[in-house]
Order: C-alpha cells, then sequence, then structure tokens
C-alpha cells in the first residue's frame, strides 16, 4: 500500500484502545512474562511506545520540517524504559500512552502536511537521510509491529499447554 497520511492515522488512532483493550485488568502472568532473556513483556513494550511518544515520532517531524539547517536526529534510547517505567503500574502505562498519541496526533494534524512536506529530509544516525513518509509509515508499522509482539509473547505463555495443535500455531514458532 503506497503511503496515505490519513490511512496511517487510522492505525495511530486505535492503537491506545487495541492495547487497552488487550491488556487493561490482566494477571501479571500475562503482563510481566518474557519470552526469555534480553526479550521484552507486554509491560517493557508499553513503556517503549510510551519513550517513542516523548522522544521519537514527533521530535523527529519537528526536525524534518524546521527550517533549521541541522536535521540531524538525535538517537534514540530504545531502552530507556527499563528506568522511566520504574514504580508505574500497567494501568498508568495504559493512560500514558494514551494521553501521548492523543497529543502526538493532534500535533501530527496540524501540520496540515502536504506532498511536498512527506519529501523533506531528516539525518537518522544509522540510516542517514530519511524522509518524513519514512518516518510516519515507520511509525504505523511499528505500532503494528509491537501489537503483533505482545501477542506473540502471550500466546508463548502457552506454548506447552496447547500439546499437539503447537504445530498448526505458526505464532508461537517465531
Amino acid at each position: 500500500m503506497k503511503f496515505n497520511l490519513p490511512k496511517a492515522i487510522e492505525v495511530l488512532t486505535r492503537t491506545p484502545t487495541v492495547l487497552e483493550t488487550l491488556l487493561q485488568g490482566l494477571s501479571e502472568e500475562w503482563i510481566f512474562q518474557n519470552e526469555g532473556e534480553e526479550t521484552w513483556s507486554p509491560y517493557d513494550v508499553m513503556g517503549h511506545l510510551i519513550h517513542g511518544e516523548k522522544a521519537d515520532w514527533i521530535e523527529r517531524m519537528e526536525i524534518i520540517l524546521s527550517d533549521g539547517p541541522n536535521k540531524a536526529f538525535k538517537p534514540f534510547d530504545r531502552f530507556a524504559q527499563f528506568e522511566e517505567s520504574k514504580g508505574k503500574n500497567l494501568a498508568q502505562l495504559l493512560a500514558e500512552f494514551k494521553t501521548l498519541r492523543q497529543q502526538n496526533l493532534t500535533t501530527l494534524q496540524s501540520k496540515k502536511i502536504d506532498a511536498v512536506a512527506l519529501t523533506k529530509k531528516g539525518i537518522h544516525p544509522a540510516f542517514g537521510e530519511v524522509t518524513l513518509e519514512h518516518l510516519l509509515a515507520t511509525w504505523v508499522a511499528h505500532d503494528l509491529g509491537h501489537l503483533a509482539q505482545i501477542a506473540r509473547v502471550m500466546a508463548k505463555q502457552y506454548s506447552n499447554e496447547v500439546g499437539p495443535w503447537k504445530e498448526y500455531l505458526p505464532i508461537l514458532h517465531k
């Protein structure tokens, strides 16, 4: 599918509700389990998504759209959630994510982004030049990837319990 901002916003708008519906009120076994060493639990993913709302998408969009000469992005700390989420419960993380996402979508929509704006560039610390279209499409794919990750981590909690059906459940093999 070719990038389309209104269609991207359709997904970005729904992510907080999907997460809230999936995770709110679940027991700790669902929320804090992961896939093994150096993997993330649903709780960890929520913290990561919050950090992205604070330090990635909109901040980088503003750099790309600015008239300033420096278009370089600050490196993104993919593990900041481990410190930032300390002392917070899942309900707090879900509420914080929902609020931040609403604010960020309001900011995004206030920019009146057109085809020319989508071609403007910033400098990613690892990839070099990237366009606003790349950034916004990545935001959507990032959301969907982490939704899939959370579902996979949760499904794997019953990896052994499904017995012979495991053969027919690809989510348990990834």
